[in-house]
């Protein structure tokens, strides 16, 4: 819930910031960012919910990393930012690395390459 209220901030401080500073297109890059930021995290967050209740549910892994997945092909195609380009690669690369462990049949993968790939990119969405 922090996380959401976070975002929320950060995508108006986006909007004040930019609204008379840059024109509609960099506006709505802007907040496609933002946007794809928060889903991520919101997708993260139940990722790491999945992990703590795996023994439970394990498909739940499975459908918190293709909603990351979903989420990283929407980014993808939204930016031209070298540093939220690499943010998103890396974040892509921890998604397999967590697959590919509950693939081998771990049920609690490190997933901390996914949250720290997802930390920055909600650090490269904010002003």
């Amino acid at each position: 819930m922090r996380r959401r209220r976070t975002a929320a901030l950060a995508a108006a401080t986006v909007v004040l910031a930019l609204t008379g500073a840059v024109g509609c297109g960099a506006l709505d890059k802007a907040m496609d960012c933002v946007q794809a930021a928060d889903s991520i995290a919101t997708s993260v967050d139940q990722l790491s919910q999945a992990v703590s209740s795996a023994s439970n549910d394990p498909t739940q892994l499975n459908e918190s990393l293709d909603a990351i997945d979903k989420e990283l092909d929407s980014l993808k195609d939204k930016t031209d930012n070298a540093d939220l380009s690499k943010a998103v690669d890396d974040l892509g690369k921890g998604v397999d690395s967590v697959r590919t462990a509950v693939k081998n049949g771990d049920t609690t993968p490190d997933i901390k390459p996914v949250t720290d790939a997802a930390t920055e990119i909600g650090k490269v969405c904010t002003p």
